[in-house]
């Protein structure tokens, strides 16, 4: 596993690593917060990077986590984790065996962590999140783990993050800075509005504003 992708690993001490404990433990205060989905705004947004450094943070505190690459259009988390990524979640909704034993990776590194990749490609990503069978594998994942964190596409590239987030208990917008106009934010925002969207987190911020 790459450490200088995650720099919660890499240099704990640093800023950016306490950001994300930060944030971890802003979002564990809510004991109804299991599942939770981080959300991009826009492409390009360092989404894969920012979810495995959260997840590890989560793992970090002893309770066992799943993070789950959500996004079956560029699935990027078992390139980062060095996990085999043909089986995963797309196989759980095909596989009635993978149904009842997921597909969970183990070798990240981190104690308390497992990864689900994304596995094959589907051919209309929006039809499998939307897929009655989601919300049981959602449930079986929940059970296996404290917290389930959930990664999807950019929210104004497609319609993953409003399916998949109504099925939450949290949605988490994220903002890389630099990237991300304000009018994209707002609609963004705006979207998930309608599922629970409880808060938005920046990052790549310069050092100088802080």
């Amino acid at each position: 596993m790459p450490e200088s992708e995650l720099v919660i690993l890499s240099d704990p001490r640093s800023a950016a690593a306490e950001a994300y404990r930060t944030l971890r433990t802003n979002l564990m205060f809510d004991d109804t917060l299991h599942t939770l989905l981080i959300a991009p705004a826009v492409e390009d947004s360092g989404k894969t990077e920012a979810l495995a450094n959260l997840a590890v943070a989560f793992a970090q505190t002893g309770h066992k986590t799943i993070v789950v690459d959500a996004d079956l259009r560029q699935p990027m988390l078992h390139d980062l984790f060095g996990v085999d990524g043909k089986r995963g979640l797309t196989t759980m909704m095909l596989d009635d065996r993978a149904l009842a034993e997921p597909p969970l990776a183990t070798a990240t590194g981190v104690e308390d962590l497992q990864v689900l990749p994304a596995g094959s490609d589907p051919v209309i990503p929006s039809d499998v999140l939307s897929h009655q069978r989601m919300g049981e594998i959602i449930g079986l994942l929940k059970a296996r783990a404290n917290y389930v964190l959930f990664g999807s596409p950019p929210v104004l590239a497609a319609s993953d993050a409003l399916l998949l987030g109504g099925r939450m208990d949290g949605v988490v917008l994220m903002v890389r800075a630099g990237q991300a106009r304000r009018q994209h934010v707002v609609r963004a925002k705006d979207i998930l509005s309608r599922v629970n969207l409880i808060g938005a987190f920046l990052t790549n911020a310069p050092k100088e504003r802080f």
